[in-house]
């Protein structure tokens, strides 16, 4: 990384929590902010070495004014892995986070990421299926959209704090800042991705309705070496819906995409 990239990223203080020892596997929330992929983080803390950020502007983490799209955010992520020198990385990304992931595949040149898993990833275009515009739904029809189960996931807003509205709103406009223009996907990204040879896996829950199952299969189909695994009885967050399921198809992948030199 040369001296002036470093010194760009001067004013970026991350956010991050570390858990576990082994290969490392960066865990990338979505827009719901980092507790939607907690559980899945602690979950391989037992195995691996997790490093979770919040993600610049989520949960009041202080956002540079240079940052202002995915690309930049998962340049300043392969920055962390670089600065760290930490190599044969897992990269696991939840919806926001899984269309980060795939950004920073696409300009890992120092090939410090080995794998990917991708959670019900934004990022491309299905042009049959738009993307449901989440900021055109109340909380009701975001529930309906996200969940396979939305009565026993739905929050009414009028029964949460204050500051936890506050929080969900500085979520959603700097979601909005970041992914809405064009709504929640780059053109250009599908057709790049043909360069990522790494071990990906699509993950996807099969009654997600923001992004449909059908986002992973353009995935899958675009990635050099892309497999779709489909999670039944689970939307938009397989992780919180059908943890064991979704944890024992990232854990064998997490076993089979380590980097011969690099298993343990």
């Amino acid at each position: 990384m040369s001296t002036n990239a470093s010194a760009m990223y001067a004013d970026l203080s991350l956010i991050l929590s570390e858990a576990g020892a082994g290969r490392p596997v960066l865990v990338l929330h979505g827009g719901g902010g980092p507790a939607t992929v907690a559980g899945l983080a602690q979950h391989l803390s037992r195995t691996a070495h997790t490093i979770t950020p919040v993600h610049p502007g989520w949960d009041g983490a202080r956002r540079p004014d240079w940052l202002t799209g995915i690309d930049d955010l998962a340049l300043a992520y392969l920055h962390m892995l670089r600065d760290r020198r930490l190599r044969d990385v897992l990269v696991v990304g939840s919806s926001l986070g899984g269309w980060t992931a795939a950004e920073m595949a696409v300009r890992d040149s120092a090939g410090s990421i080995t794998g990917l898993v991708l959670i019900d990833a934004v990022g491309v275009q299905v042009e049959t299926e738009p993307i449901t515009d989440l900021f055109a739904l109340d909380a009701r029809g975001v529930a309906e959209h996200s969940w396979h189960d939305p009565d026993r996931y739905y929050l009414d807003p009028a029964g949460l704090p204050p500051e936890e509205l506050a929080r969900r709103q500085a979520n959603m406009a700097t979601m909005r800042l970041l992914a809405g223009d064009p709504y929640m996907y780059d053109p250009t990204l599908l057709r790049r991705l043909g360069k990522v040879q790494v071990p990906s896996l699509l993950l996807w829950g099969e009654s997600d309705r923001i992004v449909t199952p059908a986002y992973g299969a353009a995935y899958a189909d675009a990635f050099g070496d892309g497999r779709l695994e489909v999670v039944p009885k689970a939307g938009h967050l397989p992780q919180i819906e059908q943890p064991e399921a979704t944890f024992a198809l990232i854990d064998a992948h997490l076993r089979q995409s380590a980097h011969p030199s690099e298993q343990r």
